[in-house]
């Protein structure tokens, strides 16, 4: 059979190291196999059961043989590859008393060998073996994500394995992966198949054990009831005074938690006594959590020593870490290396720290010397200055919070953990986010979506559009435009503030009255001139004022506030209500506050008000349960209402299906990628795509690969005389266009590199020879070559880009063709996987959009061909990283049908995503 040389190396491949969680929510580290494993993996095989044995090798085996030990951990991570998942080794004697240095132990091994080698159509046995004390954990279904991640990575797309009937829990581990999975029974052992291209089963199976791992894990750190505190006792060094604050603080508000200091409370001899908890709950374990404030050496220790004392994590309070360079970006590596192979997260460095309400289980573990009261609000703070003026907001707003964690650098805990939390925390319906980087976009795209669906998200992200990487923080490099940030929180569904004050308005709205039904605006003002404020500004927040708004002076008597306020809470009257009341001469009066909070409270219809003297959550605004948010300025207070009728109305939308577009006729889709895959990985041996920048494409390759996805390129040749250009007209068809083949040129009609409708010999030979000439005095390559294609019907020209981003993975951009709309920037972008709904948006999103609806009584475009179009687009991004860039310009889209008419394809060797389709910590 035919092979192809892989441009894949046999170095150990360090980026499929990964720290991954597990159902219990305890961390373990898994990467691939090497060769000084052989006696850990011995260890591993005699410490198995026998059943375990005789599942996994279908004999009794005991001890492995040396020879087959040594072939085991002998691989070249392309046809032979083994992955280990290890913790800190239990069996090996330490010459120090904390542990460092103490071997690995191996827990669970997947791996994989080729067993058919052909370009397409490799296929590899695959293996698994888990310890007796981790089955049932999911330890087997990590590593089939990272084993099968790393599989495709070599161009295997297919595994094979041989399984007892009687291994139910394996068979259920590529059952369950949601995978496209076949199996037979033949000779009493199960053979099974398992397609390796991700599926939106697949893709939906690892969310959802990705939530509810990752939201255990943080559960472990915010029911921390006993919190170990290791720092300075004096001195008057940073450490100290952080250590200091932690004790003043507990000793101000030690809600339920027991805080134990070492040196004061208890010794690490004290702690050594206490074992790891499988499940996080042990009554032996001392410790649930460590505050920390020492050195980037000492918290490293720290860590170590922790290990059989129960804690779940650590908050590192001090900074010294990644901002201070290469070498505290080793550090920081170390301690989250050292930390999750310990079973523990890490929150911090530079942490405020962490508090939570939970009735009978308030944690105290930050700087504060008191918490916000308990309330609905869960808030998120990288920052820990933000944290520390966000929560004194809170309190002097009135507002209450149910959670506070504040991530600092955000070397591991990131306000991704903590969404997967809240999304099924009872004490929390309001998530509040301040982030001074995205570090995964995608996946905060996927889990924030998620969560808006059930419970309002509001972020604000530092620094214009997210630009600014503060020091500590490392974040891929992006060539995406700065707008992309926009695009990933809108199609998020999250509210975008722009700072904490907006923030907090927004949260005062949802923390305590119901999402509004609609748009339409209800007001009720103190003055004419104030009713007109609040007119425009609902106009400006795209509400709709119902009714002109009547004034009514604080003066007035009872019954005439009681009648204006039971008009405006009329059934079907409005969908919300404006109150503005700010008395010019007279002293404020609470009259009109008591008619709208009772009106409000009856009838459930969402209120905001903008009173004098009134701000936060006051009492004066108050009916049972029901509180009505006051805001300084009436223009806060419907800028904070549009803001929850926009989120209210998204909440009610069709997001639509991913788009699916069935691909190549004739094939299944499964074969059509499979023979994309082919052709990639065959480009991809040639020395030119080894280039930084890849390498473009010639048309008969990019034909070849977009016919793959169902897009058809238009017909083209290429020619240097007139007379070749004729004889390719010929053969195209006539009538034929004309162009300049080089991309300077190639779209420039003024500069004479286009003609069109070209209809016979003589006119083709004459600008033929004419944009010969043109060309030879623009451009400075020998020989111009022009290109000759057949006419497409007339339509209206458009672009269609992808873009392989470092941080954002596959960038999809849509726009009208032609000078104008390039210098404006009218391109609407989208990230995949995009939904059908996402991209009829794109399409209608350009300013330009109407040209393709019958603008000015021109025919109205095929609009469902060109979604097709970019639905087909945006899959094939999706599926190949390899894809640094793809361009289909023009895309002439007709009455009927659109043509793509040229492409530009470049294509480079695959870096990882930041969202890959595997289960994994920060690193």
């Amino acid at each position: 059979m035919g092979t192809v040389r892989l441009p894949y190396s046999t170095e150990y491949p360090v980026e499929w190291e990964a720290d991954v969680v597990l159902r219990d929510g305890s961390t373990t580290h898994v990467r691939p196999i090497r060769p000084e494993d052989s006696d850990a993996l011995q260890r591993f095989q005699m410490a198995q059961s026998e059943r375990s044995t005789y599942l996994r090798f279908f004999a009794a085996l005991q001890r492995i043989p040396d020879r087959m030990l040594t072939q085991l951990v002998t691989v070249d991570h392309v046809s032979r590859t083994a992955l280990v998942a290890v913790r800190p080794g239990s069996t090996q004697e330490t010459d120090d008393a904390d542990g460092a240095g103490q071997a690995e132990d191996i827990v669970g091994v997947a791996r994989y060998d080729v067993i058919d080698d052909r370009p397409g159509r490799r296929t590899a046995e695959v293996a698994f073996n888990i310890a007796d004390a981790l089955q049932g954990q999911g330890l087997g279904s990590v590593l089939l994500e990272h084993i099968a991640a790393a599989a495709r990575e070599r161009g295997v797309h297919r595994f094979i394995a041989e399984v007892l009937p009687q291994n139910r829990a394996m068979l259920g581990v590529f059952r369950e992966a949601g995978y496209a999975v076949e199996q037979h029974l033949d000779d009493g052992v199960v053979t099974v198949s398992v397609d390796l291209d991700p599926t939106d089963r697949s893709r939906e199976v690892m969310a959802d054990r990705e939530h509810r791992t990752e939201a255990r894990s943080m559960q472990a750190l915010l029911s921390a009831r006993r919190v170990l505190l290791v720092g300075p006792a004096e001195g008057g060094t940073v450490d100290e005074l952080l250590a200091a604050r932690v004790r003043e603080a507990h000793a101000a508000d030690p809600g339920d938690t027991e805080l134990l200091v070492l040196g004061d409370d208890v010794t690490w001899a004290d702690l050594g006594n206490g074992g790891p908890r499988g499940d996080g709950s042990s009554e032996n374990a001392p410790v649930d959590l460590a505050i920390v404030a020492a050195p980037p050496d000492e918290v490293i220790d720290t860590v170590r020593r922790l290990r059989g004392t129960g804690a779940r994590g650590v908050v590192v309070l001090s900074a010294g870490w990644a901002e201070t360079g290469p070498d505290g970006v080793a550090r920081r590596r170390e301690l989250l290396r050292t930390a999750h192979v310990e079973g523990m997260r890490v929150v911090g460095p530079a942490s405020y720290g962490l508090l939570t309400n939970v009735p009978g289980a308030s944690l105290r573990a930050s700087l504060a010397l008191t918490a916000p009261k308990p309330g609905r609000v869960g808030l998120f703070s990288q920052s820990s200055p933000v944290a520390v003026t966000a929560a004194e907001t809170v309190k002097r707003r009135g507002l209450g919070l149910s959670t506070l964690v504040s991530a600092g650098h955000r070397a591991d805990v990131s306000g991704n953990d903590v969404m997967q939390y809240w999304q099924d925390d009872p004490h929390t319906d309001v998530a509040c986010l301040y982030l001074e980087t995205l570090g995964n976009p995608r996946k905060f795209s996927r889990i924030a979506r998620r969560l808006a669906q059930v419970k309002p998200v509001i972020v604000v992200v530092a620094g214009r559009h997210g630009s600014v990487v503060p020091p500590g923080h490392t974040v891929r490099a992006t060539r995406a435009p700065r707008r992309m940030l926009d695009e990933v929180l809108r199609q998020s569904g999250v509210i975008r503030a722009e700072n904490t004050h907006q923030l907090m308005d927004v949260a005062q709205v949802l923390a305590h009255q119901p999402l509004p039904t609609g748009g339409r605006v209800g007001v009720l003002a103190s003055s004419p001139s104030l009713a007109a404020l609040v007119a425009d500004a609902v106009a400006a927040a795209g509400l709709t004022v119902v009714g002109p708004p009547d004034p009514l002076s604080a003066g007035a008597p009872d019954d005439e506030i009681a009648a204006a306020v039971d008009a405006l809470y009329a059934p079907g009257a409005c969908d919300a209500v404006v109150v503005v009341s700010v008395p010019v001469v007279l002293p404020r009066t609470d009259a009109i506050a008591r008619a709208v909070a009772e009106a409000a409270a009856r009838t459930g219809r969402t209120t905001v008000v903008s009173a004098l003297g009134l701000h936060g959550m006051p009492d004066e605004l108050a009916s049972g349960d029901v509180r009505i948010p006051a805001f300084s300025t009436p223009e806060d207070a419907v800028w904070a209402l549009g803001a929850v009728v926009r989120y209210a109305q998204w909440r009610t939308q069709d997001h639509g299906t991913p788009v699916r577009p069935a691909l190549r006729e004739g094939m299944s889709d499964g074969a059509a990628r499979a023979q994309a895959r082919t052709l990639v990985e065959t480009l991809l041996t040639q020395e030119l795509v080894r280039e930084p920048a890849g390498a473009v494409l010639d048309q008969a390759t990019a034909t070849e690969l977009l016919a793959c996805y169902g897009l058809t390129l238009w017909g083209s040749r290429s020619v240097r005389t007139a007379d070749e250009a004729v004889d390719a007209a010929e053969e195209l068809g006539w009538p034929v266009a004309l162009k300049i083949a080089a991309p300077a040129l190639r779209h420039r009609a003024d500069l004479g590199g286009v003609r069109l409708d070209i209809a016979d010999a003589e006119d083709l030979r004459e600008d033929a020879e004419r944009m010969l000439a043109a060309a030879a005095s623009l451009l400075p390559a020998p020989d111009p070559v022009l290109e000759v294609q057949a006419m497409a019907p007339t339509g209206v020209a458009c672009v269609v880009r992808s873009v392989e981003d470092e941080l954002f993975g596959p960038v999809v951009s849509f726009g009208l063709a032609g000078d104008a709309v390039d210098l404006l920037d009218d391109v609407t972008h989208g990230v995949p996987p995009l939904t059908d709904v996402d991209v009829a948006r794109m399409v209608r999103g350009v300013r330009a959009a109407p040209r393709l609806f019958g603008y000015q009584g021109a025919p109205a475009a095929d609009v469902a061909a060109l979604e097709d179009v970019l639905a087909r687009v945006s899959v094939m991004a999706e599926d190949l990283p390899e894809l640094a860039s793809l361009e289909l310009y023009p895309v002439a889209v007709a009455e009927r049908g659109a043509a793509v008419l040229h492409a530009t394809i470049r294509l480079r060797p695959a870096e990882r995503r930041t969202d890959a389709p595997r289960r994994a910590l920060p690193g």
